[in-house]
C-alpha cells in the first residue's frame, strides 16, 4: 500500500513537470529562447532557479550525511555560508555586472563571455573544453544517494531510479528549454522549502525535541573531546572552513550558476532576486546540514557508515509514510533541477562555443538541433557513468566527481570576477589561471588514486595533509590562488586598449574607476588618476544607443 502511494505521488509530480515543459515550448524556438529564455526571466523565477541548481540530492543525501557526521551541528555553518556568500553576495557582486556585460557582448555562455571579453577564440575553446570535461562527472554525481532512498521506498534497482529521473528531465528540457527549467525549478523549490522544514521537525520530534536531541549528541565523544558535535565550530575547524569556502565562494565560478544572471529580465531584478535567493539557501541548505548534524544519534559512532546511507536511515526511522513521500519528491526535485541546469549549460557550451567556433556558418536550425541532441547525450552519459560507478565502485569516477567543482571554480572564478571589475585584466592571466586550475585538479586526482603507494613521509607531511589531503582542500587553495595569479600576471603582460573597453564599462561609471584605483594601489603602491569627467561622458554617450542599458540611479 505504501509503495502505491509513493508511485502515485511521483507520477503526479512527473506529469506536472512534463506539462510545464509543453507549456513552455513556445519560448524555446530560438537559440536565445532555448538557452536563456530570451533574457526575460523575473527575479523570483531566477532566484529559485539559482537555488535549486545550487542544491541537489548530493547536498541532501551525500553532503548532509558526510559533513553532519564529521562536524556535528556545526555543519549548519555550511548552509549559512551558502546563503550569505554563495547566494546573497554572489547576486550583489556578480548579478548586475554579469547581466549588463553579457548583453552588451551578446554572449550566452561563460566560455563565450571569455572569448568576446578578451577577443580570443582560443580562450573560448579552452574554457569550453574545461566545462565539457568537468561538468560531466559533476552531473553524474547528482544521482548519488538516490539509490538508497528509492530502495527504502520501493525496493527497486538503482539503475531504474536513474533511468526514470533522466527520462523525465530530458522530456521537459528538450521540449521547453530554459523557461521550462526555471518554471519547474520554481515548483521544485517550493517542494524543497516545505519538505526540508517538515523533515527536520519530524526527525527532531523522533528524538524528543531539539533540546533532548542536542543533549544526546553532546554525550558522543570525538577523540578526547566531549560535546564536540554540539560545539560552535565542531571538532575540525580547518575542515569546516574549507567546506564553507568551496561550497559558497566556489559557486561564483560555476558556469551553470553564473548563467542564471545572463537571463535576468533587467538590472532591477537583481535586488529582489538576491534576497529571495539568500532566504531560500538559508532554509534549504541550512536545514539540510543542520539535519545531518544529528546523524550520529542513529548509528553506533564507533564505526563510520557509508555517508550516503546516513540520511536515508534517519528518515526511514523517523518519518511517517506521508512524509517519506514528500522526501522522495524533495530529493527528486533537487536532483532534476540541478541536472537540467547542468545539461543546459553543457549542451549550449558545446554547440555555441566549440562547434560554432569551428563551423561559423552553422545555421540557426542546425544549432537548435545540436543543442537538443547534446542535452539528450549529456543526460545519457551522466546516467551511464552513475550506473557504472554504483555497479563497479570505480575509484576514478568517484575522484573525478570530487575534483569537478574545485577544477571549475579554480579555473574560472578569479578571471571572471576580475574581468567584470578591472579593465586591466589580461588574456594571459586567464590562460595561466585556466592551466593552473586544471593542473592542480589533475595532480590531486593522480595523488588520490595512487595514495596507497605513496611514501608515508609524504602522506603524513603538512603539505599533503592540508593541501592534497582532500579534494575540497585542493579546490579551495586553487580557487584562492587565482586571486593572486590574475592581478600579478596582468601586471606584467600586455594590457587591452582602454578604448576597446570604454563602452563595455561605461554603465558602471565611477564604480569602475574606484576599483581601478584600488587594484592599482594594491599591485604597485601608486595611485591611479580616475578617468576625466569628459571621457566618462563620452563613453556614456557611446553606449547610449538603442537597446543599451540605462544608467542606474547610483551613477
Amino acid at each position: 500500500m505504501e509503495a502505491i502511494l509513493y508511485i502515485v505521488v511521483l507520477l503526479v509530480y512527473f506529469a506536472v513537470m512534463i506539462f510545464i515543459g509543453i507549456r513552455s515550448s513556445r519560448s524555446s524556438r530560438s537559440v536565445q529562447g532555448f538557452v536563456l529564455g530570451g533574457r526575460s526571466v523575473g527575479p523570483w523565477l531566477s532566484a529559485f532557479a539559482y537555488g535549486t541548481s545550487y542544491f541537489s540530492a548530493v547536498i541532501f543525501i551525500g553532503y548532509a550525511g558526510q559533513f553532519g557526521w564529521n562536524f556535528g551541528v556545526a555543519a549548519t555553518w555550511i548552509g549559512i555560508g551558502n546563503a550569505v556568500i554563495g547566494s546573497l553576495l554572489a547576486w550583489a557582486v556578480l548579478g548586475r555586472r554579469t547581466r549588463v556585460m553579457t548583453q552588451q557582448l551578446d554572449s550566452a555562455t561563460m566560455p563565450d563571455y571569455f572569448g568576446k571579453r578578451f577577443g580570443d577564440q582560443k580562450l573560448k575553446i579552452a574554457a569550453s573544453v574545461i566545462v565539457f570535461i568537468f561538468l560531466i562527472p559533476y552531473t553524474a554525481s547528482l544521482y548519488k544517494g538516490l539509490g538508497g532512498l528509492f530502495a527504502m521506498a520501493f525496493d527497486i534497482p538503482y539503475w531504474v531510479c536513474i533511468v526514470i529521473m533522466a527520462a523525465v528531465t530530458a522530456a521537459y528540457v528538450l521540449v521547453g528549454g530554459y523557461m521550462a527549467t526555471v518554471w519547474n525549478d520554481f515548483v521544485q523549490g517550493i517542494v524543497m522549502l516545505f519538505g526540508i522544514v517538515a523533515v527536520v521537525a519530524a526527525v527532531l520530534v523522533s528524538r524528543g525535541g531539539l533540546t533532548a536531541a542536542l543533549e544526546q549528541l553532546s554525550q558522543i565523544p570525538s577523540g578526547n573531546m566531549q560535546g564536540a558535535y554540539t560545539s560552535f565550530f565542531g571538532p575540525d575547524l580547518y575542515g569546516l572552513i574549507m567546506v564553507v569556502l568551496l561550497t559558497s565562494l566556489g559557486t561564483w565560478g560555476l558556469p551553470q550558476m553564473v548563467q542564471k544572471f545572463y537571463a535576468l529580465k533587467s538590472e532591477k531584478t537583481v535586488r529582489t532576486g538576491m534576497i529571495v535567493s539568500a532566504v531560500f539557501a538559508l532554509i534549504v541548505a541550512g536545514g539540510c546540514y543542520f539535519l545531518g548534524g544529528f546523524g550520529r544519534l542513529f548509528f553506533d559512532s564507533s564505526t563510520t557508515p557509508a555517508y550516503d546511507q546516513i540520511v536515508p536511515a534517519m528518515l526511514s526511522e523517523s518519518l511517517p509514510v506521508i512524509l517519506i513521500a514528500v522526501v522522495l519528491i524533495l530529493v527528486v526535485s533537487a536532483s532534476m533541477s540541478t541536472l537540467s541546469s547542468l545539461v543546459m549549460s553543457s549542451s549550449s557550451t558545446l554547440t555555441l562555443d566549440l562547434i560554432r567556433g569551428v563551423k561559423k556558418d552553422l545555421s540557426h536550425k542546425s544549432q537548435m538541433i545540436l543543442i537538443r541532441a547534446f542535452v539528450a547525450v549529456f543526460i545519457v552519459i551522466s546516467a551511464v557513468i552513475a550506473v557504472l560507478y554504483e555497479e563497479f565502485k570505480l575509484a576514478f569516477i568517484a575522484q573525478m566527481m570530487g575534483v569537478s567543482w574545485g577544477a571549475l571554480a579554480g579555473a574560472f572564478l578569479a578571471p571572471y570576477l576580475f574581468s567584470l571589475y578591472w579593465k586591466k585584466t589580461t588574456r594571459a592571466s586567464c590562460w595561466v589561471c585556466f592551466i593552473f586550475g586544471v593542473a592542480m585538479s589533475v595532480t590531486a586526482l593522480a595523488l588520490s588514486l595512487s595514495s596507497a603507494s605513496l611514501p608515508a613521509s609524504f602522506t603524513e607531511s603538512f603539505l599533503y595533509r592540508y593541501l592534497f589531503g582532500s579534494s575540497i582542500y585542493v579546490g579551495v587553495w586553487t580557487m584562492l590562488a587565482g586571486f593572486v595569479i590574475v592581478p600579478l600576471v596582468s601586471l606584467f603582460t600586455h594590457k587591452p586598449e582602454p578604448k576597446d573597453l570604454s563602452a563595455l564599462f561605461a554603465p558602471f561609471g565611477q564604480m569602475t574607476e574606484a576599483v581601478e584605483h584600488a587594484v592599482g594601489e594594491y599591485l604597485s603602491g601608486e595611485s591611479e588618476h580616475p578617468m576625466p569627467p569628459a571621457a566618462v561622458s563620452a563613453a556614456n554617450a557611446e553606449n547610449s544607443g538603442p537597446g543599451a542599458e540605462p544608467p542606474s540611479k547610483e551613477q
